[in-house]
């Protein structure tokens, strides 16, 4: 039985005929796995859907997996350069670094979701060794969040962060994460009007608020109010 491919996925999928064939091959996997998984979608299908035989997948990548792989890898790559250019544009106040860190984190996820989506649900079905490069690059994000909460802890600044015992920090680090996480799956500026940045900076101050501290909105009509006394 021959997979037919959506007629969304066909009309997506028409730009990437122009591009160099890994690029189609890979814009071709990001959506089909996302929207049909990885197990359930074909070389066939991804081949077809960027106009390419089948044959044409094997000049690039030895495999599916390998072609699940690459993308993932990519983009987590992708997601923590992200993250650190952000932590990079602002001072070392914890306050500014949540904030950066969940906004880029959420925009991540809003302008990205299909390859968010893929990054975030199939990694599971790698091969051990490459599940575990992937698994170091999600703790190492984990970690540069960790590092902000138990610095604002130390400085009284995070006052809803109880203990600073790492159990204790990493909870709330994966709490943050999951809620930004989550935004790929249903985030739609098409449908719902909003915009990404919006977004982004909603989830930035909720962060904020979880672990006691003021949304810098908030912080700076506060000080705009003291310094005006």
């Amino acid at each position: 039985m021959v997979r037919r491919i959506s007629r969304r996925t066909a009309v997506r999928l028409t730009e990437t005929r122009d591009t160099p064939p890994a690029e189609a091959i890979e814009a071709a996997a990001f959506d089909l796995f996302a929207r049909q998984g990885f197990q359930v979608t074909t070389v066939r299908d991804v081949m077809h859907a960027c106009g390419l035989t089948q044959g044409a997948l094997y000049n690039h990548f030895s495999s599916k997996e390998e072609l699940l792989a690459t993308i993932i890898r990519s983009t987590q790559v992708a997601l923590e350069r992200e993250l650190a250019a952000a932590l990079a544009g602002v001072g070392d106040e914890p306050v500014s670094q949540l904030h950066a860190f969940v906004r880029a984190y959420t925009l991540r996820h809003t302008r990205k979701r299909v390859e968010a989506v893929v990054a975030n649900r199939e990694w599971e079905w790698l091969d051990a060794p490459r599940r575990q490069e992937i698994r170091a690059s999600r703790r190492r994000v984990r970690e540069m969040i960790m590092r902000i909460l138990e610095r604002g802890h130390a400085a009284g600044t995070f006052r809803a962060l109880r203990r600073k015992e790492r159990d204790d920090v990493k909870i709330v680090a994966m709490a943050i994460l999951n809620q930004c996480t989550d935004v790929a799956y249903w985030f739609s500026s098409t449908h719902d009007g909003w915009r990404a940045e919006d977004v982004a900076d909603l989830h930035a101050d909720m962060a904020l608020r979880t672990v006691g501290a003021p949304p810098l909105a908030a912080r700076a009509r506060a000080n705009d109010a003291v310094a005006a006394e």
